[in-house]
C-alpha cells in the first residue's frame, strides 16, 4: 500500500536509514494519508536516540529529549522526530515516571492511542499495522491499542480525543473503547483544562459537532461541561421549540458554520435556560432574561477552560444579544451597532438562523426574513457611512473645547446625547448642525 510523503519527510527518513537506523512516518499523518487527507503534519519515529538524531542533523531544536522528540528544521520547516520508546508506569492520569528507549517499532506502536493512530509507513518497508488500523479505518471505528482500561488509565484525555475522533472522521467508538471510556470518565478531573480545551475545540469544529451527544452519554460532560448536563435535562413546552434545550442546541451547532467563536457561541447561546425556566398557567415554558444569563455562564466557563481573551470577549457578546431583539428598521440596527461590536453583526445573525433552523417550524420564514432584511440593512447602513459610534460623530471634545465648552465629563454627555441624536435622524451628522446644539 503506496503512501504519497512528502519529499522533506523522506529525506529525513533516508538520512536516519543510511546512517543504518529505522524511521518510519507515523500516526495520525498516515491515518489521514490512508484516508486521502491532507495531514496537518507529518511524525517521524526511528530507532536512533535522541543524540543520534541530533549528530546526523545540522538544524535541530531539542523539543523534548527526555522522552526523545528532537524537531529536525528542513528549510524553515521542522519536523519531530522520536524515538522509538516505552512508557513506564503512570501516576497522574498523563505522565510516565519513566521513559525507556527501545529499538523495537512495535513495541512503540503498542502504547499508542487508538489502532489508527498506531501504524508506521516508509517506502522500503511499505505500511506497517500491527493492530488493525487499517480494518477500524474501513469499519469507520475509534479502538484502543490493546486494553482500552490501561490506555485510558495512562492518559484519561484519551477518554475525550475517542469522541474528537469521532467527530472528525464521523466513526463510532468501539463497545469495549466506550464501556472503559464511560467506566472512567472521572479520571478527567486530572487533565489541566487547557488540554480539556484543546480537544473540545477540535470537537466542536469537527465536521460533527453534535457528537459532543456522545460525550454526554459517555459520562465526559458531566465532568468537563457539566452546564452541558442541565441543559440536556431541561425540557422546552413551548410552540417556538421541540425537545429539550441540549437536544436543540446540539441541532443547532450541525447548522453552524465549522469556526471556533461560531460554534462555542451556539454552544452556549441558551446555556442559562435551565436557571430561567418557568411555567406559565397554560403549561407553556419561558425562559424570559435568559441571553444574559447565558452570557455570564459562558464568561464563566471559558474562563475556567482557560480561553483566552479575545475569544470569551466575542463569545459572550454573540451570546448576549442571541436573540436579535430588535425591528427590522434602520434606526434600530444603528442603534444596536452602537451598542456592540459592529464586525460581529454579520456573525451573530449567522448564529441567530442556526438558532432559527434548530427551532420548530413555528413563524420558521418569518423569522429567517428578519434575518435577511437586517443583513440588508446593515450592509446599508455600512455603504452610507451612517454613524453608529461617538468617534464616527462629525464634531469631537475638541471641537467642543473650541466653541466655549469646559473641559469634563459634560464634554462626553454632549457627545453621547449628539450620539443619540444622529443614530435617530442620521442625515443630521455635520459639524454645523451639531455646533448649533450646543446650549
Amino acid at each position: 500500500m503506496k503512501i504519497e510523503v512528502p519529499e522533506k519527510v523522506q529525506m529525513i527518513i533516508r538520512a536516519l536509514q543510511e546512517h543504518g537506523y529505522d524511521a518510519y512516518a507515523v500516526g495520525g499523518c498516515v491515518r489521514d494519508s490512508l484516508l486521502r487527507r491532507s495531514p496537518a503534519d507529518w511524525d517521524i519515529t526511528t530507532s536512533a536516540r535522541p543524540m543520534e538524531v541530533k549528530s546526523i542533523f545540522r538544524r535541530t531544536v531539542d523539543t523534548g529529549l527526555q522522552h526523545g522528540t528532537v524537531t529536525v528544521l528542513v528549510e524553515k520547516e521542522g519536523f519531530e522526530v522520536t524515538t522509538y520508546r516505552i512508557d513506564g508506569e503512570y501516576e497522574d492520569s498523563r505522565h510516565p515516571k519513566e521513559v525507556i528507549f527501545t529499538g523495537n517499532l512495535e513495541e512503540d506502536l503498542k502504547r499508542r492511542d487508538f489502532t489508527i493512530n498506531a501504524m508506521a509507513y516508509n517506502d522500503k518497508t511499505g505500511l506497517v499495522d500491527v493492530f488493525g488500523g487499517i480494518r477500524d479505518l474501513e469499519g469507520k471505528i475509534v479502538r484502543c491499542v490493546g486494553n482500552p482500561e490501561e490506555r485510558f488509565t495512562e492518559d484519561a484525555l484519551r477518554i475525550l480525543r475517542a469522541v474528537r475522533f469521532s467527530a472528525q472522521l464521523g466513526f463510532s467508538i468501539e463497545g469495549d473503547t466506550a464501556h472503559w471510556a464511560k467506566k472512567l470518565a472521572p479520571t478527567l478531573r486530572r487533565i489541566s483544562a487547557e488540554r480539556i480545551q484543546t480537544e473540545l475545540v477540535k470537537l466542536l469544529v469537527s465536521a460533527h459537532p453534535e457528537c459532543l451527544r456522545t460525550a454526554w452519554e459517555l459520562g465526559i460532560t458531566q465532568i468537563v461541561l457539566p452546564e452541558f448536563d442541565e441543559m440536556m435535562a431541561t425540557e422546552q413546552k413551548n410552540p417556538h421549540h421541540f425537545g429539550s434545550v441540549g437536544e436543540h442546541t446540539l441541532k443547532a451547532l450541525a447548522y453552524t458554520e465549522a469556526d471556533k467563536v461560531q460554534r462555542l457561541a451556539v454552544l452556549f447561546h441558551d446555556m442559562g435556560k435551565p436557571l430561567m425556566k418557568t411555567t406559565d398557567q397554560n403549561g407553556i415554558d419561558h425562559f424570559h432574561g435568559h441571553p444574559k444569563v447565558s452570557a455570564e455562564l459562558a464568561g464563566k466557563i471559558l474562563r475556567r477552560l482557560r480561553f483566552d481573551n479575545d475569544t470569551i470577549r466575542k463569545v459572550t457578546e454573540l451570546v448576549y444579544w442571541h436573540e436579535c431583539p430588535w425591528e427590522c428598521t434602520p434606526k434600530s440596527i444603528r442603534k444596536v451597532l452602537s451598542k456592540m461590536t459592529p464586525e460581529l453583526f454579520p456573525v451573530l445573525l449567522k448564529i441567530r438562523r442556526a438558532d432559527v433552523m434548530a427551532q420548530s417550524d413555528y413563524c420558521r420564514e418569518e423569522k429567517l426574513g428578519r434575518l435577511a432584511e437586517s443583513l440588508r440593512l446593515y450592509e446599508e447602513i455600512l455603504e452610507k457611512e451612517e454613524c453608529i459610534s461617538v468617534k464616527m460623530l462629525a464634531v469631537s471634545g475638541k471641537d467642543l473645547i473650541a466653541a466655549g465648552m469646559k473641559p469634563g465629563k459634560e464634554i462626553g454627555e454632549t457627545l453621547n446625547g449628539f450620539l443619540e441624536l444622529v443614530l435617530e435622524e442620521p442625515e443630521k451628522n455635520t459639524k454645523e448642525y451639531l455646533l448649533s446644539r450646543i446650549k
